[in-house]
């Protein structure tokens, strides 16, 4: 499924411990929020506008991660996607609906002078990833069907294959459910053009008001392996959404040894590095 006319972003910090690993929790110290917990920001991974400028580029794979000549420190970044509907009333975005979700890897490079998060997410084609097939999603309040899943991720390289973020619950996100939902929509009218956070609203009038935006909300934390192992040519990234309730940690991780994942309540992005 191609996603051309779709707008990206994605959810920075909604993960407790995630920025502190990734080394970015201080390029938000400047952002106002009403509670510890509450993500730092939305931001955009993919504008289908030539106005975007490099986030024009249509960065999404199914199978492939081509780093950028410069890359330092390229992580995979293990998450939820959601395919939502956005309802507007004139150019206000008054609603979002979600009605899919997949595996994803919002892969990032570790640049310390970027002035804006979107820099670190978008270098070109074949940047970020995405699960070929995405899971019909009944609604995203309590008791709906993603809260049973969770997200793993695993690192291959020369044969040998490594967990990189920790087996964490869907339902372990900081923001979830409707409250997540309420915060992006009013994250999308309100947030402006301050330090590392982009005007969304421009954004969203760039690409003529989309019908539907794919949204990351936020990867998990790393384990230690995963937190001082970074992305080389030849290297393979995995990142599973699960069913918790058919499916063990071992069991899905005995899966990503062998790329031979099974269909039933499981969404598996693998990646290789070019």
């Amino acid at each position: 499924m191609a996603f051309r006319n779709v707008i990206g972003f994605g959810v920075a910090g909604n993960f407790a411990g995630h920025l502190e690993q990734a080394g970015e929790a201080k390029d938000f110290l400047a952002v106002e929020v009403q509670e510890a917990i509450q993500p730092k920001a939305i931001f955009p991974f993919y504008v289908p506008s030539a106005k975007a400028g490099f986030l024009a580029a249509y960065p999404l794979s199914s199978d492939t991660i081509v780093p950028p000549n410069d890359a330092d420190n390229l992580q995979i970044e293990p998450e939820v996607v959601l395919l939502c509907d956005i309802e507007y009333n004139g150019t206000q975005v008054t609603g979002l609906k979600p009605v899919k979700f997949a595996a994803y890897n919002d892969c990032s490079i570790r640049k310390p002078n970027a002035k804006k998060i979107s820099e670190k997410k978008n270098w070109g084609a074949d940047t970020k990833g995405i699960a070929t097939e995405l899971f019909d999603l009944d609604h995203l309040t309590e008791g709906g069907v993603l809260d049973d899943y969770r997200i793993a991720s695993f690192h291959q390289r020369d044969g040998i294959t490594a967990r990189y973020g920790e087996d964490s619950p869907v339902i372990g996100y900081s923001y979830f459910h409707q409250r997540l939902l309420d915060w992006i929509v009013d994250r999308m009218n309100n947030q402006q053009d301050v330090g590392p956070t982009e005007n969304i609203a421009q954004l969203l009038a760039y690409a003529e008001y989309p019908t539907q935006a794919l949204i990351s909300i936020g990867a998990t934390r790393y384990t230690e392996y995963g937190e001082t192992h970074f992305l080389q040519s030849g290297d393979t990234s995995i990142v599973v959404v699960y069913d918790g309730k058919k499916y063990q940690e071992d069991e899905i991780a005995d899966m990503a040894k062998d790329n031979n994942f099974a269909s039933e309540g499981i969404s598996a992005l693998v990646q290789n590095v070019a």
